[in-house]
């Protein structure tokens, strides 16, 4: 009864509003955000901090300030996606080199396309099913809210993308593994079992690595696109697709997987304001055995 009436008295109202109203509520809610409660201040500090140790303080700060003034506008635009129309989409988000995508069809190839917590990375999910000849499908992990979670799945999934649950990935792939797909990973979560982890150098940093992307790549011998997020305005986002491999099982143990990283370490530290800083990313260390 609580999660009904926070989505339709709070939530379906917001999305309501037109953009230059959102954008409103999104510098309201980030005085709130970094300087009244300090949401995870500590976290984003301290991963800025040891990503960046190069920088000084009142650079830090400024990055942080630009995350938090970035992540509210994510939050706002993610309101909205529970009324957004097509036309608004296109017109807030480009897709561009969609050619790669067109040419794996055309060959008749299904594909992974990885990607990071970037930029916008809820509007690209309900703009990207026009673009895509494929059938698209995107991992998530379920919400602890049912009712939440329904009205996530049905956001998302209303122009056309495929919602499978990360304790579902395995069956889904193996069922649909003589259709063409493409199948979308986030490449940047904490893997749950440091020990079952990909470990790598990232951003500076001992970082414990998903292996997903890479093992069904090379079981179902798909190929691996990277898709390059960026920002261009607020409320304006871009996409860029790179081709990575058509062959991932030539590929030695773990590079595919370091590729994969150092393609979104580069857009971070390009842009490092536009990832999401809060997310606590380096919570495992390295097994020493």
């Amino acid at each position: 009864m609580m999660s009904a009436a926070l989505y339709w008295l709070v939530m379906k109202p917001i999305s309501l509003l037109p953009y230059r109203a959102l954008y409103v509520v999104s510098d309201v809610f980030f005085v709130v955000l970094y300087s009244i409660i300090g949401y995870r201040k500590k976290v984003v500090r301290g991963n800025l901090t040891r990503s960046f140790p190069e920088k000084k303080l009142s650079e830090i700060q400024s990055i942080e300030r630009a995350f938090y003034r970035h992540f509210c506008d994510v939050v706002v635009e993610s309101l909205k996606n529970f009324s957004v129309r097509g036309s608004q989409l296109n017109a807030r988000f480009d897709h561009h080199n969609t050619e790669v995508l067109d040419t794996l069809h055309a060959e008749g190839r299904s594909a992974i396309l990885a990607g990071g917590h970037y930029a916008n990375w809820e509007m690209w999910a309900l703009s990207a099913p026009a673009h895509f000849k494929h059938r698209l499908m995107a991992i998530y992990k379920r919400l602890s809210n049912p009712y939440f979670d329904q009205k996530m799945r049905e956001t998302r999934g209303k122009f056309g993308l495929e919602l499978v649950s990360t304790k579902e990935t395995s069956e889904w792939l193996r069922a649909n593994q003589n259709d063409l797909t493409f199948s979308v990973f986030a490449i940047d979560q904490s893997p749950s079992n440091p020990r079952k982890a990909h470990w790598i150098q990232f951003l500076g940093q001992d970082t414990a690595c998903l292996f997903g992307t890479e093992k069904y790549a090379r079981e179902y011998n798909l190929a691996v696109v990277f898709g390059h997020l960026k920002k261009i305005g607020r409320g304006k986002y871009a996409i860029e697709y790179e081709l990575v491999t058509k062959e991932p099982r030539s590929m030695a143990h773990g590079q595919l997987t370091s590729q994969l990283q150092m393609l979104l370490e580069a857009d971070i530290r390009k842009e490092p304001r536009y990832w999401l800083w809060s997310h606590k990313r380096w919570k495992h260390k390295r097994p020493t055995d």
